[in-house]
C-alpha cells in the first residue's frame, strides 16, 4: 500500500503563545483559513476536541464536509489529529508542531494519509494538492498572526 505524507512550515513572527492559542481554537477556523465554511465542535473530552469542518463549495459546487478529532499536549506544543470521517481517505493522521525560532515561531504541519482505491485521485496527486494548498492557507495564516502580534503590540 503507498502512503501519502506530506511536512510543510512557516514561520511566523509572532510569540509562540498567540500561535497556538489562535490555531488550536477549532471553533474560529473559519475566521483563522480561508477554505473553511464552518467548524462545528461535537465534543469536548480532557484534551481532545471532536469537531465537524465543512469547506466552501469547490470548482464544481461540491461541499465536503467531515468529523477530526484533536488532541493537544501544550507542554509539548504538539496536537495531534485523526479523520474521524476519512471520507475518500483510507486513513489521515496529522501533526502539528510550535517551536520559539528568533523573533516568531515555527509552526509545522506534518499529513500521512492513504487514498481509498476508489477515491477520484491518488496519493500522489492529492500530495500535490495538499502540498498546494497548505501553502497558501499557511500564508493566511502568518498574515492574520503577524497583524494580531503588531496590533497586541500597539495596545
Amino acid at each position: 500500500m503507498s502512503v501519502g505524507r506530506t511536512e510543510n512550515s512557516v514561520f511566523i513572527k509572532a510569540d509562540p503563545d498567540l500561535v497556538w492559542e489562535r490555531t488550536n481554537d477549532v471553533a474560529n477556523w473559519p475566521d483563522l483559513f480561508t477554505e473553511y465554511a464552518s467548524a462545528e465542535i461535537l465534543e469536548r473530552r480532557g484534551r481532545t476536541v471532536r469537531f465537524r469542518l465543512t469547506m466552501h463549495p469547490d470548482e464544481n459546487g461540491t461541499v465536503w464536509s467531515w468529523v477530526s478529532e484533536r488532541t493537544v499536549d501544550a507542554e509539548q506544543r504538539r496536537v495531534t489529529a485523526v479523520r474521524v470521517e476519512p471520507g475518500p481517505f483510507q486513513y489521515m493522521n496529522i501533526e502539528w508542531t510550535y517551536a520559539a525560532e528568533g523573533d516568531g515561531t515555527r509552526m509545522r504541519w506534518t499529513q500521512e494519509f492513504a487514498m481509498r482505491p476508489d477515491a477520484p485521485i491518488d496519493d500522489a496527486g492529492m500530495t500535490e494538492r495538499i502540498n498546494a494548498n497548505t501553502r497558501i492557507q499557511m500564508d493566511i495564516i502568518r498574515g492574520k498572526l503577524e497583524r494580531a502580534a503588531a496590533e497586541a503590540v500597539r495596545s
